[in-house]
């Protein structure tokens, strides 16, 4: 199989990104609700309103503004093919989930975009990650160190990601019923500011930026494994 290299995805831009990023692309995204589901039962999402207020959060206060941190990270030590450095930040990515099944999120998600991007999109940074560290790889490390592989800018790459983040999340509520399609695009447009101001915050950010207060999205993927029926694994 014919594989991609850094010198024919010079003239490529930020395409490769519609790829990976796309819900078609490998890595299981739709299983995966991050905590909404137990928030859509308990009630504290059941409108236009509430989910956008819910994943808002989750975009600045949690998981969306760290991975974004985690990806500029990652992205500048493989661009840099600083070893030791990719080792902290993958090792770190993986302990900073709050739950088992965030866990399961990331480094599922991780795991699968490596399996997909060396088979059709190899780059050298991924050996340089795979002798680093042995061990899970979260999506957002994953996602860093194939982008600086490849050239791509890093603000792109973030906005991206971010954006792929929200789309998700709105996806699953849509899904869960207490929106429709509408209402969702409504929230993916109303949030595209944000996306770009953490997007423009994280790629100025190191390690010691990391933080967040989305304590209620971190107590409800904690409480979605005792669910008695689910649609997504997270």
């Amino acid at each position: 199989m014919r594989t991609v290299t850094l010198t024919s995805m010079g003239e490529a831009g930020g395409l490769p990104l519609f790829v990976w990023l796309s819900p078609a692309f490998p890595v299981g995204a739709f299983a995966y609700s991050h905590g909404l589901e137990w928030a859509v039962e308990q009630g504290d999402v059941s409108d236009a309103s509430s989910a956008e207020a819910w994943i808002a959060d989750c975009l600045a206060h949690g998981a969306g503004r760290n991975d974004a941190i985690v990806l500029k990270c990652a992205f500048e030590a493989a661009r840099h093919n600083d070893r030791a450095a990719l080792r902290e930040i993958a090792e770190l990515a993986v302990a900073l989930q709050p739950s088992e099944e965030r866990r399961l999120e990331a480094t599922g998600q991780g795991n699968a975009f490596i399996a997909a991007i060396k088979s059709a999109w190899w780059t050298g940074t991924l050996d340089a990650l795979k002798a680093a560290w042995e061990g899970d790889v979260a999506y957002p490390v994953a996602l860093g160190v194939a982008a600086a592989g490849h050239g791509l800018a890093l603000r792109q790459t973030l906005d991206a990601f971010l954006l792929a983040f929200v789309s998700n999340i709105v996806s699953a509520v849509v899904r869960l019923g207490p929106i429709g399609q509408t209402d969702g695009q409504r929230i993916m447009a109303s949030l595209l500011p944000k996306v770009q101001a953490i997007g423009a915050m994280a790629e100025h950010a190191t390690l010691a930026d990391l933080g967040g207060a989305a304590l209620r999205a971190d107590i409800a993927s904690m409480n979605h494994e005792t669910q008695y029926t689910r649609l997504f694994r997270s």
